[in-house]
């Protein structure tokens, strides 16, 4: 049992330093600044919607 979890911790120790690609500074500035505008612009769009949706809503109540 004891000999089954240090074959994993090595091999995947082995994976991690050996086997796995590691993305640069820039690709991964990159994907983070890309991700940090579709964030914001999902924000945005939700933002707009329930506007709109608090607008719709008013409007209603309001009748």
């Amino acid at each position: 049992m004891l000999n089954n979890v240090i074959n994993y911790c090595k091999d995947s120790y082995n994976e991690l330093v050996h086997k796995t690609t590691w993305p640069t500074m820039k690709q991964l500035t990159s994907q983070a600044v890309l991700v940090l505008y579709a964030s914001l612009l999902i924000a945005l769009v939700v933002f707009v919607m329930d506007q709109a949706f608090q607008f719709v809503m008013e409007f209603i109540y309001t009748l």
